[in-house]
């Protein structure tokens, strides 16, 4: 088991099948794993996207909003769901420390490499505002953020259990992936993870492991290696 983790965690998760805001029983079964783990001694930093209150795409799709305003809007968003995750973290028990890419008062610390890599030693760190720029997802938040803490993997939550060759919903002979290549993921133009987000995972030789979180324990079992996934590498 690697001993630094970069978890990427959709806002969706968060919704469970309400599809907007946070379910507590999501929540607390998500930050009951992830302290376990701290417990444990794993070291463990968190990107958590926006989806479940808001998504740039739809805002630019459906309001005519302009690019940079949406993904403005998507980038608070996801600070609300650090704050969320901060707060349930530290009332269970589980040390934890929040930062921003961008400043947004007192509600959590401005992203400083130096800051993060010490927290990562005692806390579970969250990481939000994405990059702190627009046009980029939090899947490359995650990437960029995997590589400046010097995370052995970065494990990618999803409600899906690996990478398939399509879309396993629309398509029910979709075959799932045990592993796949860097280049073949680029070359297929598969869509789990943002493509900008594996180049640079493959430029700083950062696996990917893909699963499913959607149901208690996944998270340990996925890195004893007793669950479906897939890994890019």
């Amino acid at each position: 088991m690697a001993s630094r983790i970069l978890l990427k965690l959709s806002g969706e998760l968060l919704s469970e099948r309400e599809g907007f805001g946070i379910n507590p029983e999501t929540l607390s079964r998500i930050i009951s794993e992830v302290s376990e783990l701290h417990n444990r001694g794993l070291s463990i930093g968190i990107v958590i996207g926006g989806g479940n209150i808001f998504r740039g795409r739809s805002l630019i799709k459906d309001l005519k909003f302009p690019p940079p305003k949406a993904h403005h809007m998507g980038m608070v968003a996801t600070v609300i769901n650090g704050i969320a995750l901060e707060t349930a973290l530290n009332d269970a028990g589980c040390p934890a420390l929040h930062f921003s890419a961008f400043p947004v008062g007192t509600f959590a610390g401005i992203y400083d490499r130096d800051e993060v890599l010490r927290g990562l030693e005692s806390h579970v760190v969250i990481l939000t505002g994405g990059t702190g720029n627009p046009y980029f997802s939090t899947d490359t938040a995650a990437a960029l953020r995997a590589a400046e803490t010097g995370a052995e993997l970065l494990i990618k939550a999803t409600k899906v259990d690996g990478v398939y060759d399509k879309d396993p919903v629309r398509f029910p002979d979709a075959a799932r992936f045990e592993t796949i290549t860097y280049q073949e993921y680029l070359r297929l133009g598969l869509e789990v993870m943002d493509q900008s987000a594996v180049s640079l995972c493959r430029d700083q030789q950062i696996p990917i492991l893909v699963f499913d979180f959607s149901q208690k324990g996944n998270l340990e079992k996925v890195l004893t290696g007793d669950l479906p996934h897939t890994v890019i590498r």
